[in-house]
């Protein structure tokens, strides 16, 4: 058969050649022909991801190498080399266009961050995050740019046309820290949950400042002239685009969450949703000028509680999995399409320019954490050490989204473009290789804590939540609303009204511990079917015992299983409603215990009754008052019947208030 196939590949190239060397015989059939315009733009962008996956590959199966040097500089190495090679080839590098950027590498990794984002070391650190994103951004464009104007100023040549609206332009784009450059980095030095937070929290929020900053410089830049009053709209506008990307995200997470309350049926679809609904909230933030990554940021965290109590376990699986490749295939392109970048220009290089813009990203990252710490550590109660704000300070790395966005300006409008860009391309270089390089041994050398590798046990996620309620109960008894009591109150309102409307079925209403306990069951019931063996029990009961007999193949069906499932939650939820709280709200006695509290607390009212009624009409045989105070006085004993009428009349309330402390309790 192969042999017949080689043959006929062979006569059908001799045909074809016959045929072009005579246009007048017969035409024969092609049988291998050439079209690579049909597939060329296809096949070049799996050649390019081809060659992300085998450099990422080829990265981590040298440890020496990956131990030392952080990924993501090697992959600005092999774009260089890449664009070096298309350039000695006598063709032109592609350039890492800004729609390509922002509309296709970019969305992957951010809604990995946000969907995976760890909300109670976020939500606890919020107003310092918020601190550093928005009055950090702040300072860093107004000191950078004013600076540099002045340095601008003093340097006599070309220089001297750099204007004061292209200078605080220029420290909008290059101050903000770049997500993707943080989370490249700090993912591979392990930094503790509290610094990762604060510096990846910064760069996920200075978005809504650098595109406001950005695009107002830019209509000034247009206008000529600026007014108390376009400054005014500059801060309406703000708070536009980052509350409008927030709302908008939301909108879109509560319409993915109620999506999937209904997707029981088809859970092949169930994946798609999510990745569609996060997409179009960026998409359609983008059309308002909104802040696209605020939306995305604030899709993933509303759907994702909702989402995973309505999808199957293999829907989840999915989800994870692929956010994390599609996130890592983009950020090894940004990086890759950073060095061929670099390779195809133009530059325009200026040593002050370039020197100074360093010098200025490092002064003005350095003053302003220390600053805003300074004023942080006064409200705060775990309070950040000078290593902390070393690392935060040293860890605001620049990257794709500064290069996109100088990208961006226009040459008519602004003639400096060029040297900006070599300056910002220098700048991420800077930060990426100097900083990214150096951070790890740093880290070892002050010895900061690193996080943990292990998951928390139950018995810590237990006391946590514990500790959680006790502070909420402790806070309102005090009288101060702090964050424990109104994260109560927001998960009472998410227990009672959100949970009923977006996740579907008895989830909805069932306790936390039948919660866990199904997540659990699930996870085991999965494990055992697809082992379809008893090997893989817990280590726990091997451990226990060791010389267990090996038990039989469990094969469950799964009707079986639901069935045992359902027998399960079952009794467990009428554990869990026989053993009500008391609340004078909400408790309902029953019928019968009503008829019995009544007919014990009558009878126990005509016992009170009889005995005041015995006591108090039996009155004790009248004595003058001469006689008792004269038999007083010789230390006579009073008589036995003054004395139980005495004592009856002293002890009568005690005996009623033992009655009616019963009867409380009883009613209890």
């Amino acid at each position: 058969m192969k042999m017949l196939l080689l043959l006929g590949f062979c006569c059908g190239l001799v045909f074809g050649d016959r045929n072009r060397s005579d246009p007048h015989d017969q035409r024969v059939f092609p049988v291998l022909s050439i079209n690579y315009d049909y597939v060329q733009m296809p096949f070049e962008v799996s050649l390019w991801i081809l060659l992300a996956s085998l450099m990422k590959l080829g990265f981590h199966l040298l440890p020496v190498l990956s131990g030392v040097v952080p990924e993501s500089c090697l992959l600005i190495v092999v774009g260089l080399l890449v664009g070096g090679l298309i350039r000695v080839m006598g063709k032109n590098p592609p350039v890492l266009d800004s729609q390509l950027f922002f509309l296709c590498l970019l969305p992957p990794i951010i809604l990995d961050a946000g969907y995976f984002l760890p909300i109670r070391p976020f939500t606890e650190n919020a107003g310092t995050i918020l601190t550093f994103a928005v009055l950090g951004t702040l300072w860093n464009v107004f000191f950078m740019g004013a600076v540099l104007y002045g340095a601008c100023r003093l340097e006599a040549g070309r220089l001297a046309s750099v204007d004061l609206l292209s200078c605080l332009l220029f420290g909008s784009i290059v101050s903000a820290v770049d997500p993707v450059a943080v989370l490249a980095v700090f993912e591979e030095i392990h930094i503790n949950e509290l610094l990762h937070i604060l510096v990846f929290g910064e760069s996920l929020l200075n978005d809504a400042v650098t595109v406001v900053l950005y695009h107002l410089f830019e209509e000034f830049a247009h206008a000529g002239e600026v007014t108390v009053g376009d400054v005014f709209l500059g801060v309406v506008c703000f708070f536009v685009v980052a509350l409008g990307g927030v709302l908008v995200g939301g909108v879109y997470g509560v319409l993915a969450a109620f999506t999937s309350r209904f997707t029981s049926h088809t859970r092949v679809i169930e994946p798609l949703f999510v990745f569609l609904y996060s997409y179009m909230a960026y998409l359609s933030a983008e059309v308002f000028h909104l802040s696209g990554i605020m939306a995305l940021i604030a899709c993933g965290v509303v759907m994702r509680p909702y989402v995973e109590a309505n999808i199957s376990h293999k829907s989840y699986t999915t989800i994870k999995y692929f956010l994390k490749m599609w996130s890592s295939v983009s950020e090894t392109l940004i990086f890759i399409f950073l060095g061929v970048s670099t390779v195809a220009g133009p530059h325009a290089w200026n040593w002050t320019f370039v020197s100074i813009t360093i010098v200025l990203c490092l002064l003005s990252r350095v003053l302003g954490v220390v600053g805003l710490t300074y004023i942080i550590n006064k409200y705060r109660m775990v309070k950040l050490s000078g290593k902390d704000q070393f690392i935060v300070a040293y860890g605001g790395l620049r990257g794709a989204i500064a290069f996109s966005l100088a990208f961006l300006l226009s040459s008519d409008n602004f003639p400096m473009k060029d040297m900006f860009l070599t300056a910002i391309i220098t700048v991420i270089f800077f930060t990426v290789f100097v900083q990214g390089m150096t951070i790890r041994p740093l880290v070892d050398l002050l010895a900061v804590k690193k996080r943990k590798q292990s998951k928390c046990s139950i018995n810590e996620e237990i006391h946590t939540q514990f500790l959680e309620h006790l502070l909420a109960g402790i806070e309102g008894v005090c009288g101060h609303y702090g964050h424990h009591h109104w994260r109560h109150k927001l998960n009472r309102f998410n227990k009672r009204y959100i949970k009923r409307c977006l996740i579907g079925g008895e989830r909805s209403q069932e306790p936390q511990l039948i919660s866990f306990y199904n997540k659990m069951e699930l996870k085991q019931a999965l494990m055992l079917l697809e082992s379809n063996s008893s090997a893989n029990l817990s280590a726990g009961v091997t451990a226990a015992i060791p010389r267990q007999r090996s038990r039989k193949t469990l094969n469950i069906s799964k009707e079986r299983e639901e069935e045992i499932r359902k027998i399960l939650r079952g009794n467990l939820q009428k554990t869990r409603q026989r053993l009500r709280s008391y609340s004078r709200h909400t408790l309902k006695p029953d019928a019968e215990d009503d008829d019995w509290s009544e007919t014990r607390l009558r009878k126990q009212r005509v016992e009170m009754e009889r005995r005041m009624s015995h006591f108090l009409t039996v009155p004790a045989p009248p004595e003058s008052p001469p006689a008792r105070r004269a038999r007083v006085e010789c230390g006579e004993p009073l008589r036995s019947d003054q004395g139980s009428s005495l004592t009856a009349v002293f002890e009568l309330p005690s005996v009623s208030d033992q009655l009616l402390e019963e009867l409380v309790h009883q009613r209890l």
